[in-house]
């Protein structure tokens, strides 16, 4: 396939589903993908992951695929070596750069190490929890990091398994609710200010951080279902920020993207506290499509085209292959 091929002649293969907590939400950035790409003209399909993809691609293989899989396998490089051990173009970040930014641990250790500030943290894995006596070491914890903080599974995303500790009584169950999506917890000290999240893509020219959008849930924290049901959380972008600040954002982000070596998207969750100061939370190399999504309203925002940046990322991944 050339890279000046008419786009009806590209077969683009959307992945997306998978066997994660977040299948639903797959689905559903996949769907929106795929009409953004067939309104241009991509002849584009999707397919869900089971035991029979591998046979599929290699009986039929697509010129490009764009994996959407929000979770395991999809986001934490598996997939991506896969398509990669079968040679072909992948659309978002390869094997190495996902591995980095799904274990927020060591994301965690690689922009601490290169200089970007993101809040201090401890982990524990469940097996710990379990022999060191949970309790004693839970009070160990609150006393040496302060309360409060933030207890979130050490890879996965949506907001599924994090949990704010303001009082001591509620680390336990807090602990135990991270578990459930995960064997490790990370834990963080709480970071009172807004929620921002900064879009990065690269569309040939290197990576360009997009407008920076502000995330305000209407009730509670931003879990899964203030992330997922219209009218649970109020979004503003470009966030209302001083020039400053939003710089710095945008600096950032894009900081975060090169220290994790990240690919054609990703997003970048920072909390920006009154005095203006940011923390780094976490990087994501999959970013969601569906309508209450952030990448594509910072894409919005910018004056771009959802389906016009996609096509340029296909046509990015058939150039490099």
């Amino acid at each position: 396939m050339k890279e000046g091929a008419a786009a009806a002649d590209i077969r683009v293969l959307i992945l997306a589903g998978g066997m994660s907590y977040e299948h639903e939400v797959s689905l559903k950035s996949g769907r929106r993908a795929a009409d953004a790409l067939q309104r241009l003209g991509f002849a584009c399909y999707t397919r869900d992951l089971d035991g029979e993809l591998l046979p599929a691609l290699q009986e039929f293989p697509p010129d490009v695929v764009l994996p959407l899989v929000h979770g395991q396998p999809g986001e934490d490089g598996s997939l991506q070596a896969v398509l990669e051990l079968l040679g072909l173009p992948i659309v978002g970040t390869g094997s190495t750069g996902a591995r980095r930014a799904w274990n927020k641990i060591a994301a965690k250790d690689l922009l601490r190490t290169a200089g970007i500030p993101t809040p201090d943290w401890t982990s524990m894995p469940r097996q710990a929890f379990s022999d060191f006596g949970a309790r004693k070491l839970l009070d160990r914890i609150a006393a040496k990091m302060g309360l409060p903080l933030v207890v979130k599974p050490n890879s996965g995303g949506s907001g599924l398994g994090v949990h704010a500790v303001h009082k001591e009584d509620d680390f336990p169950s807090a602990m135990m609710g991270c578990f459930s999506y995960g064997d490790t917890a990370l834990i963080e000290s709480f970071v009172e200010g807004r929620d921002i999240a900064v879009g990065v893509i690269d569309l040939g020219d290197g990576p360009v951080a997009l407008p920076p959008v502000e995330i305000a849930p209407l009730h509670g924290d931003y879990d899964y279902a203030a992330r997922y049901n219209p009218g649970a959380t109020r979004w503003t972008v470009p966030a209302v920020l001083s020039e400053p600040v939003a710089a710095r954002t945008a600096e950032l982000a894009l900081e975060v993207h090169r220290t994790l070596g990240l690919g054609d998207m990703s997003r970048v969750d920072l909390m920006v506290d009154d005095a203006g100061g940011i923390q780094v939370l976490e990087a994501n190399v999959a970013p969601g499509t569906t309508e209450t999504s952030l990448l594509p309203m910072a894409i919005e925002a910018a004056g771009l085209d959802l389906g016009e940046v996609l096509a340029t990322m296909v046509r990015r991944a058939l150039a490099r292959s």
